[in-house]
């Protein structure tokens, strides 16, 4: 086994099966005594162990012949197999832009040239998106090479290089519940799992038990990438531990029962839609379990722009004080959100990204203050996977005085969202092979079921009951480089001074990420 990154540090250690680092991790308590705050600073020792060995990955995605799913697998076969194509603007070659894990960098320290920076994939030993084996579910019959063609995503050109691959593949039977998506989406559901609610979630569980052994992959996680699903009321029998979902109740959803099975099967769940999938049931069955869940709602390209701007506006003193934000697209994602139950768990979402950023700073805002907040998505066939978002920040600024700013964005959806779901799979595997252990308690134990290091990449990060929603970009992704950098660095080559806000919150037995 051999890192590209290697710690030459006595609180490193290497041995055959594992990386072992010792960490201090600093944090403080505060205490207010009217306009007075006493600070107490405080230091824990940790000790993280990775293990070395990457595991053959499998992931099964809900939703595989929709957008996402085809042009996903169709860009990581393109990858794979170093695929360039010609375009009206020139030469291009595949590649992973867009992947925090793949593409972004992080700075080890200084050479004598100079500072000296490395992706993060090479921190710590992980999959490579090429390795990836995928599998899944769809509603929709079609292979995914006619999937992609629908789908409109990628240049022809390249899809005419693709399609031998693309077209051997085939989704599997998926769960219909015509209740809890648009009724537009009718017309695609023609591959379904039929019977009980129970008879399903089995079906599920063969089927990963069959991607399992017929693909000869050591490790599966499923993630849903298929429709957004409206908010399901939670009643008592989602309440109660769902064990197989026999119930009957019509609050049940798809992504739900999808949950149970995969964590029944000890398989990682990723929601990456909305919806509010994980009931008080689904989680406690998780945490039961000790099988990671993490969601909801993929951050791609407006949400994320607003968690960045906001966040500078806060911190530079200037107070926002009404966000309008207007989408417009034509891929099936939008069909479906052109219903009113459906738009509604995405304007949710989208909407608290600014919460945690304003209720940090109480000099510009009272209690529960927050800025208006409007957002508003319109489907237009035309524009296809080509979204439109135009957007206006008006802020209040010094002696009563107004700054806005208008801003218009135009992206490929899918292709921002993409890399996302590669970085979500990816990292839920690496924490999968990271424990540690403090001094207080020496027995070395994994993260938190409720896996909220994967809250940089989700517009309404799950979290543990109690622990902080973080939305701000910075800050959320100063999380997944001090994890990494606590696993493999040590605080002897980096600074190591954390907030509480951005590594971890004791709880119990356990910490959140």
């Amino acid at each position: 086994m051999h890192e590209k990154v290697r710690i030459n540090s006595a609180d490193v250690k290497y041995t055959e099966k594992h990386i072992e680092s010792r960490y201090c991790y600093h944090t403080a308590s505060v205490r207010r005594d009217g306009d007075t705050s006493t600070v107490t600073p405080s230091s824990t020792e940790f000790i993280f162990r990775t293990e070395r060995k990457v595991p053959r990955l499998g992931v099964m995605l809900v939703g595989w012949g929709g957008n996402n799913g085809t042009t996903v697998t169709a860009a990581v076969l393109a990858n794979k197999l170093g695929l360039t194509w010609k375009t009206k603007t020139g030469l291009k070659k595949a590649n992973y832009y867009g992947s925090l894990l793949e593409s972004s960098t992080v700075c080890l320290g200084s050479g004598p040239d100079g500072e000296v920076y490395a992706p993060f994939r090479d921190l710590l030993p992980m999959v490579h998106p090429n390795d990836i084996v995928f599998d899944g579910w769809d509603i929709s019959s079609l292979d995914l090479g006619r999937a992609m063609e629908r789908a409109q995503v990628l240049d022809w050109s390249l899809q005419e290089k693709l399609w031998p691959h693309m077209s051997q593949l085939k989704p599997r039977p998926s769960v219909y519940i015509p209740e809890f998506i648009a009724a537009n989406q009718e017309h695609r559901a023609d591959n379904l799992i039929r019977g009980s609610k129970a008879e399903q979630v089995a079906q599920i569980r063969r089927d990963i038990c069959d991607f399992r052994e017929k693909s000869g992959v050591d490790k599966v996680l499923v993630l849903w990438t298929a429709n957004t699903e409206r908010f399901c009321d939670v009643t008592p029998e989602s309440t109660t531990r769902p064990r197989t979902c026999s119930t009957t109740g019509r609050e049940v959803s798809p992504s739900t029962m999808f949950a149970v099975a995969s964590v029944l099967e000890g398989c990682a769940y990723i929601n990456g839609s909305p919806q509010n999938t994980f009931v008080p049931g689904a989680v406690d069955l998780a945490l039961q379990r000790g099988v990671f869940i993490g969601g909801d709602d993929f951050k791609s390209g407006q949400t994320k722009l607003k968690s960045v701007l906001v966040d500078f506006l806060v911190s530079a003193g200037i107070k926002p004080t009404s966000i309008v934000s207007y989408n417009h697209l034509g891929n099936n994602d939008g069909l479906n959100l052109s219903a009113p139950q459906q738009f509604r768990s995405k304007e949710i979402s989208k909407s608290n990204v600014v919460d945690d950023i304003v209720q940090s700073n109480p000099v510009m805002y009272r209690p529960r203050e927050k800025p208006d907040h409007c957002v508003v998505i319109k489907y237009v066939p035309y524009v296809g996977d080509s979204k439109r978002a135009m957007d206006e920040y008006t802020s209040e600024i010094m002696m009563g005085g107004t700054n806005t700013m208008a801003l218009h964005n135009t992206c490929e959806d899918s292709l921002l969202a993409n890399p996302i779901i590669l970085d979500l799979v990816i990292l839920t595997e690496l924490c999968q092979r990271i424990t540690f252990c403090t001094q207080d308690d020496p027995v070395f134990q994994g993260f938190h079921s409720v896996l909220s290091l994967l809250s940089f990449l989700c517009k309404a990060p799950l979290v543990p009951q109690g622990a902080p929603v973080v939305n701000a970009f910075f800050r959320q992704r100063a999380c997944i480089e001090n994890v990494m950098r606590s696993d493999a660095i040590t605080q002897n080559t980096v600074q190591k001074r954390l907030k509480s806000y951005e590594m971890c919150v004791s709880y119990g037995n356990k910490i959140f990420l």
